[in-house]
């Protein structure tokens, strides 16, 4: 018999010390009224259908006990303290199968970490973050989900004048962020370290040893895998901050976020990445980069004398490139259709991938045209074909695997742009069929070109809003 859905929070991060969080109540809103609600999630999640007043932060569900994170973070190289400024967790839902995941507000008022800030969001970026978390999830990337989107009745004023508010209900296997070892260690508090260690573990890392290099070797691993399929399907995060790296795992904090379209490794779209740190090929190394950020946090973890705890991490860190590299070149494999390994294929993909840039062709489309047969056969081609043969499966077998591995629909950034615009002006209607074609991304049967094209109106640039 199905349980009836309900409320089920729990509060395990706040059994960690008080340092690591600080409990502060939503601000109440004019005028709250549900823009968009995920009825598929709430059903996972075993939580009722939609309530505006509650998803806007004017009323708190039972068993709620708000709070606001404290984390640090190295933004574009340079360390902050930071904490959740316009973001507040109600609570862990427990789940009817037994799983685990924190209820988020953003935008629900300002917090003790607010810095002068608002603590407000607009409806914009809201909308922007459940349209693209929404999207990689149906792609089987690692991501937070978005559950709500409610309008609050109040404007939110931001350089380019009054916008409509909005709050997000975001839904996360945890926030628990490289920052939030980075602001343990910036008050030099071994306790709460190992507290957050253990947190860490039981939370995300319970098949893992009690052994702080093994877990970090965990999340090492994780990170890798899900770097490795951002860049299979195009995906740019735009601000790679340690405080937006999630140690669950998951793709968080969706700002400056793109796809690319014309293949490119230094693509940018972000405004504020005027050097380029965060370009689509400079992904993986940025990873690796924020990891040895938190190597450095777990130092005191690792061994109790510091040259030992720092050979510890000097160890550790270079495993990543290896890691992530396997990761991506199963996946690149499977893009194509090789279901055996052979040495020569990281070469053939990469003549592939420099060909692209050399053509500017679209990075999706081009892949999608390979796995329908639609793809102009060339020198390459002809090399890919021969590489086929080599191998046992049927053509069949390849072109299936092909097609679940190639997305047909992405977020194209000119269709998700039109959605918003047209949701702000009070029109849903592109927001929803935007949204269903991205749920079935795999589907190379529908003929869907407004969906399929990139723009071809050249530069597209991102803000951070969200």
């Amino acid at each position: 018999m199905t349980e009836p859905a309900s409320w089920r929070l729990e509060h395990t991060y706040t059994r960690l010390p008080e340092m690591f969080f600080t409990e502060v109540e939503p601000t109440a809103v004019k005028e709250p009224r549900m823009v968009i609600f995920n009825h598929a999630l709430a059903a996972e999640l075993g939580l009722p259908e939609d309530d505006a007043a509650i998803y806007a932060g004017n009323a708190l569900p039972p068993g709620a006990r708000p709070i606001a994170q404290a984390y640090a973070g190295h933004q574009f190289a340079h360390f902050t303290g930071l904490g959740d400024g316009r973001a507040i967790l109600l609570g862990e839902q427990i789940t009817p199968a037994g799983d685990r995941f924190d209820i988020q507000l953003k935008g629900p008022g300002p917090t003790p970490y607010s810095r002068r800030g608002d603590g407000r969001a607009a409806l914009g970026p809201m909308l922007r973050e459940y349209v693209i978390s929404e999207a990689m999830h149906a792609l089987g990337i690692p991501t937070t989900r978005s559950l709500a989107v409610v309008t609050t009745g109040e404007k939110v004023w931001r350089q380019d004048g009054g916008l409509p508010g909005a709050v997000l209900t975001r839904v996360a296997a945890s926030h628990i962020r490289v920052g939030t070892f980075e602001w343990a260690a910036a008050h030099r508090d071994p306790a709460a370290l190992r507290a957050l260690a253990e947190h860490t573990r039981q939370r995300h890392y319970s098949d893992v040893e009690n052994d702080p290099a093994a877990l970090f070797e965990a999340v090492m691993e994780r990170q890798a895998a899900l770097i490795a399929k951002w860049m299979l399907v195009g995906f740019i995060h735009g601000v790679m901050n340690t405080d937006n790296m999630a140690l669950s795992g998951e793709t968080i904090d969706y700002g400056p976020c793109a796809f690319m379209d014309a293949y490119d490794p230094a693509t940018v779209f972000s405004s504020i990445d005027r050097n380029g740190r965060y370009a689509y090929g400079n992904q993986a190394p940025i990873a690796q980069w924020n990891l040895a950020r938190l190597a450095e946090a777990m130092l005191p973890l690792f061994h109790e004398d510091e040259k030992q705890a720092v050979e510890v991490a000097n160890g550790l860190i270079p495993r990543f490139e290896g890691r992530f590299k396997h990761h991506w070149l199963a996946g690149m494999r499977a893009k194509l259709g090789l279901m055996t390994e052979e040495a020569e294929d990281a070469v053939l993909i990469q003549d592939l991938l420099d060909w692209m840039k050399e053509k500017g062709a679209d990075f999706t489309n081009t892949f999608a045209a390979l796995a329908t047969g639609r793809f102009e056969s060339n020198e390459w081609h002809l090399r890919w074909s021969e590489r086929l043969k080599r191998q046992a499966q049927t053509a069949d077998e390849v072109s299936q695997l092909m097609r679940r591995s190639n997305p047909a629909f992405i977020p194209r950034n000119h269709k998700v742009e039109e959605a918003l615009a047209a949701a702000n002006g009070g029109d849903l209607n592109p927001l929803q069929r935007l949204l269903t074609v991205l749920a079935d991304p795999f589907d190379h049967t529908a003929e869907l070109p407004e969906f399929s094209e990139p723009s071809g109106q050249g530069s597209y640039q991102t803000f951070c809003g969200t």
